[in-house]
């Protein structure tokens, strides 16, 4: 068992200035695979210090000193690569095959991008009779789920360090050993001494102190809704810079002329992976109503066809979901499309046959569904499918714009004129066609309540970034 119960703060690992452990639990297994310590607002106040005083120094670093600091960064994380895949798998059960090369290359993916955007970014330019110059913002709270924890953490820790910030990050207390062999990684690499801390806790202990913190410039959070209101919230009396990446509920239109059954395997398949767990996964497939019927056959025998199970075997498509408190979330709502009509095709209620232990949900797809059941509102982070017939295009945008999220969006088909009519109308930042999504230089973030701001690549720098016009040195 990992014994994770101290914070690095200020270049040193520091026992928290209150006792409060908490027990990390394997979702594979139900068994406790870790310790760490729930922090309190005396130890955000230690580590808002620390990052302030380190701010003064760090905001002035050259350009040339970070690039070097990233590639001491890059080094290391390359060095404990299987150190994080086997982390990520065992704190949120991914299977190790998805943990390694999606998740654990995406947090290498992230810190390589930032470095090639650092090494041409234009920090300042001449416009009219001024200088523009684009500065760092300050101290930095970053908050990361469990979803994707080091990409999520990357994404964040990536432009703020490239930008010249100085944070403090509290990744989710449900998942947190990738974060603290991360911290570990930026030890390893020599970043300054307060430049990069890492505090444990909950949102009540830990993100309520930071989003509050008068020493605290901007929140960086990914989340939740509700969760991201309140950071908001908390945020205001100090007018700082609240960015967030919210839920979702995207729309995966499929038209008439798409290549059907390859069109529907490969949406069926993006629901299930990492087990629903995604915020921008295409949970909403809408097919042309006379063609519900293939639609649905086709999507059960790719549900037929995961392999649930243990996330160290090889053969596992499917872990399990990350608590008791989301599979309980998940059976709910299950029932609930039962209960309102849908017609269940596949999986249901329950864990798949022959799973005893662990917090594993069957792959579950509903057809026929309406617009308006809690299955098609409610962002349910599990492996369900909602099947949702349309007659016309303008009608399919109007049930893909009939949601309070805006993430992303999906569209498949052959006809670039019918293709673009759709994608310019549709309310979502991330537009994905015929399977083809963005790389990691593409802006990823919402609209409505799927938030605000951008994450990746040079578009991932600018929340980071204070501007200021200098008149009259010319």
């Amino acid at each position: 068992m990992r014994d994770f119960q101290q914070f690095y703060i200020n270049g040193q690992w520091i026992t928290p200035e209150t006792k409060n452990s908490l027990e990390v639990i394997n979702p594979a297994t139900e068994e406790v695979c870790a310790k760490i310590s729930l922090g309190s607002a005396d130890d955000v106040d230690i580590a808002a210090k620390a990052a302030c005083s380190a701010f003064n120094s760090f905001a002035f670093s050259s350009r040339q000193e970070r690039i070097e600091l990233f590639e001491s960064i890059i080094s290391e994380y390359k060095s404990r690569y299987n150190d994080m895949a086997d982390a990520i798998s065992e704190e949120m059960g991914a299977p190790i095959s998805l943990a390694s090369k999606a998740q654990t290359g995406s947090g290498l993916g992230h810190l390589k991008t930032a470095l090639s955007v650092l090494k041409d970014f234009s920090f300042e330019e001449k416009i009219g009779n001024s200088r523009i110059y684009r500065e760092p913002i300050g101290v930095c709270g970053l908050i990361t789920p469990w979803n994707w924890p080091i990409n999520q953490i990357t994404c964040k820790v990536a432009p703020a360090l490239a930008t010249g910030c100085t944070m403090i990050l509290k990744p989710s207390e449900i998942a947190p050993l990738s974060a603290y062999i991360f911290a570990e990684i930026m030890d390893k690499a020599g970043v300054p001494a307060g430049v990069f801390n890492l505090i444990n806790g909950d949102g009540a202990g830990v993100g309520t102190a930071l989003s509050s913190h008068p020493l605290i410039d901007m929140m960086s959070f990914t989340g939740s809704t509700r969760a991201g209101a309140l950071v908001a919230k908390n945020a205001a009396p100090t007018i700082k810079r609240v960015t967030q990446e919210l839920g979702g509920k995207s729309a995966n239109i499929i038209l008439q002329d798409a290549d059907f059954e390859k069109a529907v395997i490969h949406g069926t398949r993006a629901v299930f992976s990492n087990t629903g767990q995604s915020c921008n996964a295409p949970t909403r497939m809408l097919v042309p109503k006379e063609m519900m019927e293939t639609a649905a056959q086709v999507a059960a025998e790719v549900a037929k066809s995961v392999v649930v199970g243990s996330p160290k075997e090889e053969a596992t498509t499917m872990g399990p979901l990350i608590s008791q408190q989301q599979f309980d979330k998940v059976q709910t709502l299950i029932q609930q499309g039962i209960d309102e009509g849908a017609q269940l095709i596949c999986g249901g209620v329950g864990k798949p046959e022959g799973i005893n232990e662990g917090y594993f949900v069957k792959p579950t797809v509903f057809s026929h569904v309406d617009n308006q059941m809690q299955i098609a509102q409610q962002e349910i982070f599990g492996p369900v499918l909602s099947m949702i017939p349309y007659t016309s295009y303008d009608e399919a945008i109007q049930i893909a714009n009939d949601t309070p999220y805006g993430l992303a969006g999906f569209i498949q088909g052959k006809d670039k004129q019918d293709i673009q009519y759709i994608a310019s109308r549709i309310r979502a930042g991330n537009i994905n066609i015929n399977g083809q999504s963005g790389d990691l230089l593409t802006p990823f973030g919402g609209y409505k309540q799927s938030g605000n701001g951008r994450e990746w690549g040079a578009y991932g720098f600018d929340d980071y970034l204070e501007i200021k016009a200098i008149s009259g040195l010319d």
